[in-house]
């Protein structure tokens, strides 16, 4: 620490930290042009309304449509009632909050993934503010493919969802 008179403190501090080595590593590419979102359905499932209507506006400009849920218990039914239609490819993927108040993201996931049938997939992407590599692992161990931190960055979200649509 280096101090003087009318002219204020310096010091430095020095931390060490481990780098996660299996953290996931995002490669952005040069232009989404190659990926039609257009005529896309998604359900998203945010309990806040301000993050559900922001994220409907960014999904919704590049065509993609949305249908939300405002809890988990609201996707599980609306998936439910797709797939007792037949509807089995409906949604397109499903972007899915990890907490709210009557069933998280997480117990909503393996909820949605019981009612699936005959192989269907829809891929599942966790929004949370959580961003740690367990917080990660904990989407992936509920059955959940994907895992977006929130506050969302527009080119990430539609980097990740892109993968599941080419």
């Amino acid at each position: 620490m280096h101090s003087e008179i009318d002219k204020g403190t310096r010091f430095e501090v020095t931390i060490d930290f481990r780098i996660d080595e299996k953290a996931e590593k995002v490669v952005v590419e040069e232009d989404l042009s190659k990926v039609s979102f257009k005529g896309r359905r998604v359900l998203l499932v945010e309990d806040n309304e301000m993050n559900r209507e922001i994220a409907k506006d960014m999904l919704e400009e590049q065509g993609v449509e949305v249908e939300d849920a405002e809890d988990g218990d609201v996707a599980v039914a609306k998936v439910k009632d797709i797939f007792d239609r037949g509807e089995f490819h409906y949604y397109d993927f499903i972007l899915m909050d990890v907490q709210m108040p009557r069933m998280n993201g997480y117990e909503a996931t393996k909820a949605i993934r019981k009612i699936m049938v005959n192989g269907v997939h829809i891929p599942i992407i966790a929004m949370t503010a959580n961003a740690f590599e367990e917080d990660r692992e904990n989407a992936i161990d509920a059955g959940m493919d994907e895992h977006l931190a929130k506050p969302i960055d527009v080119q990430t979200m539609f980097m990740k969802i892109a993968k599941f649509l080419m």
